[in-house]
């Protein structure tokens, strides 16, 4: 039998730069379109659609084992730090 661990992250986010939502969703599309190519996870906003300047992604990843699903995670997570674009408010992030 195989053992998999799902890691997942929810990111709370705020976009200084926006002001619209139109600014948001570029903002916020161009994340997460370079977080599905670069790393190939599951990448969703999943709240707060309907304001300018924050959102909620939430990412997940499939892993072999926890210490892969603890790394990915990291990698994620330093990946949207150094965008510019954004400050991170919160994250949560586990491993089932």
């Amino acid at each position: 039998m195989v053992s998999i661990r799902i890691a997942f992250c929810l990111l709370e986010m705020h976009i200084p730069e926006a002001t619209s939502l139109k600014q948001k969703r570029q903002v916020i599309g161009s994340m997460v379109k370079r977080l599905r190519n670069r790393f190939n996870f599951s990448v969703a906003e999943v709240g707060y659609k309907d304001l300018w300047q924050r959102s909620e992604l939430g990412i997940a990843a499939i892993c072999q084992n926890s210490a892969d699903a603890d790394r990915v995670l990291e990698q994620a997570l330093s990946f949207i730090e150094r965008e510019n674009r954004v400050n991170i408010i919160s994250t949560r992030t586990e491993v089932y």
